[in-house]
């Protein structure tokens, strides 16, 4: 459902959180991660241009999560690699076009129950409440 971008930015965010206020360059975040230097890299862009994380260039410099990112919501995560019209879950499980309760796919009502607590958990669940995932 979570794409592997998705999973990587959740990664970083969340070993930026556990380095609280300190600058972390990012060949040491892929080292820490064990996410590519070159994708980390792109994530760590789209996550600067979002307002998630500061970043600054030479000596001192590395990356920082923002504080008042922290009580952003990781859906807003899924956002900004997926867009709004992400499909993920909203995807029917058999993959066809139309699914809905007038016109159900055999496993609909498990998918929808489902979906719902996914949706939850990616609304309640904030850049905050996330933690270093050791490997």
């Amino acid at each position: 459902m979570i794409t592997q971008t998705v999973k990587y930015a959740l990664q970083i965010l969340g070993y930026l959180h556990s380095r609280g206020k300190e600058r972390v360059r990012g060949d040491e975040i892929a080292r820490a991660t064990g996410i590519p230097a070159n994708y980390l890299s792109k994530i760590l862009n789209q996550l600067r241009k979002a307002g998630i994380v500061d970043s600054q260039k030479g000596w001192g410099g590395g990356f920082v999560l923002r504080r008042e990112a922290l009580r952003r919501p990781i859906t807003d995560i899924v956002t900004i690699f997926e867009g709004l019209g992400a499909r993920g879950a909203k995807e029917c499980v058999f993959g066809l076009s139309r699914c809905d309760a007038t016109d159900p796919c055999p496993l609909h009502p498990f998918w929808e129950s489902i979906r719902g607590t996914y949706d939850d958990m990616l609304r309640k669940t904030s850049i905050g409440d996330l933690t270093a995932v050791r490997r």
